[in-house]
């Protein structure tokens, strides 16, 4: 007559013949269960061509942590058999409880990634389940690997291509995201043409999948567009606007220093305290900044004349079509190559070089905002982990939290 607590335990690791239960030790001073499985036959399937052969020996006795029994550590111990094939040679037979090379059960890995997922930190979920930092990120690899092996790439029609900082100075990532989606697809340390390459090849990975993307959101620095335009033959490239008013911003500003600096000279300070009434955009100011701004337009100052230019262009954006954005564009233009504004004037000669890639938003109507507010995630990440020090960690935990994958094992039951 079976043990009717070999066969409970059977029955909760959805064991079946001729795996089975063979021993229960529990360890109540040390709050741990000890779970013996056996194999009860002499022979079992090639885990590589799945033929029925001899079983040869078994493996040394291996561990797995499975999901805790009453708040007691469970612990599965076997020695698993080793098939002698005629075909394929001396195998180690799968387990049905485990993924390969794992030391954790496949229901305590599911149970793991959703811990993980939720808590603030991988340090807070890793003391949870009672793991070591080490444990921790195995599993956020193992689950990464998992899901990038079954995404389906040729779903991704618009993407964006960003850079985040990563250490300390010039020390950057690249990112291509599924705007669509709103996902991290993949990750590569620095922002070189081999680098944007390299990640547009990773991030999809068949030709198909890279004929069927339509458009590609970025800024304006040359290796984005070189590896894109060799790669992505079937994609419009779209500058992204947000990063167009940045480079007007950046021309505001230094229009005001130059300015502020002479009028200091002359005893003038009105130019003290505006710089940031000057960057913000309409929806973002507040009265105190309207103030300000009506104030320094009530002067005939250049940094007024060149904060006119930067909003101006707004107008550009809010096109109906191509055709009026050409239009307010030619004029736009025009204004700004007269202004005598050296800093405006290098925008606007930028901007008309890059035309084709300004016009290209109307007929996609995409911007890296989606990009924008991944970043900001990923920037929320870097700070609970207090930084990251290998880009291999980086990498794998930034698509653990944004790349939308199926982490979670497939488990029979």
């Amino acid at each position: 007559m079976s043990n009717p607590l070999f066969s409970h335990y059977s029955l909760l690791l959805n064991l079946e013949e001729p795996w089975r239960v063979s021993a229960v030790n529990l360890q109540v001073e040390h709050s741990r269960v000890e779970i013996e499985i056996d194999y009860g036959e002499s022979k079992a399937c090639c885990p590589q061509c799945s033929k029925s052969c001899c079983i040869k020996d078994h493996s040394p006795r291996r561990q797995w942590r499975h999901l805790d029994t009453m708040n007691f550590e469970t612990i599965i111990k076997s020695r698993i058999p080793r098939t002698n094939c005629d075909d394929c040679g001396v195998k180690t037979v799968a387990v049905p409880w485990a993924d390969k090379h794992s030391r954790f059960t496949l229901m305590f890995e599911a149970f793991a990634i959703v811990v993980l997922e939720a808590a603030r930190s991988l340090d807070a979920g890793r003391k949870l389940l009672g793991l070591s930092w080490g444990s921790a990120n195995t599993i956020i690899k193992r689950a990464v690997d998992r899901g990038l092996a079954l995404r389906d790439h040729t779903e991704v029609s618009r993407v964006g291509i960003d850079e985040k900082s990563f250490l300390k100075g010039h020390s950057y990532i690249t990112l291509l995201n599924d705007l669509d989606q709103g996902r991290v697809l993949e990750v590569v340390p620095e922002r070189t043409e081999v680098a944007c390459r390299d990640l547009l090849i990773k991030g999809l990975p068949t030709d198909w999948s890279r004929f069927k993307v339509e458009a590609v959101a970025m800024d304006m620095w040359p290796a984005f567009r070189n590896a894109t335009e060799d790669l992505l033959e079937n994609a419009d490239i779209v500058y992204d606007r947000y990063h167009i008013s940045a480079y007007l911003g950046e021309a505001v500003d230094l229009v005001r220093r130059a300015e502020h600096k002479t009028l200091l000279a002359q005893g003038d300070s009105s130019l003290t305290g505006t710089r940031y009434s000057l960057l913000r955009s309409q929806p973002t100011r507040t009265e105190k900044h309207q103030n300000i701004l009506d104030r320094l337009c009530g002067r005939n100052l250049k940094t007024s004349r060149a904060w006119a230019l930067k909003e101006s262009f707004q107008e550009f954006w809010n096109a109906r079509n191509g055709a009026f954005a050409e239009g307010i564009f030619r004029n736009w233009y025009g204004w700004a190559v007269r202004c005598q504004l050296k800093p405006m004037v290098k925008v606007a000669k930028m901007l008309k070089r890059h035309l084709g890639g300004l016009m290209n938003y109307f007929k996609h109507r995409i911007t890296n905002a989606v990009s924008e507010g991944l970043n900001s995630k990923i920037q929320s990440i870097k700070a609970s982990a207090r930084g990251f020090r290998s880009f291999e960690n980086y990498r794998y935990r930034i698509l653990f939290c944004c790349g939308k994958l199926a982490l979670s094992p497939k488990i029979a039951h």
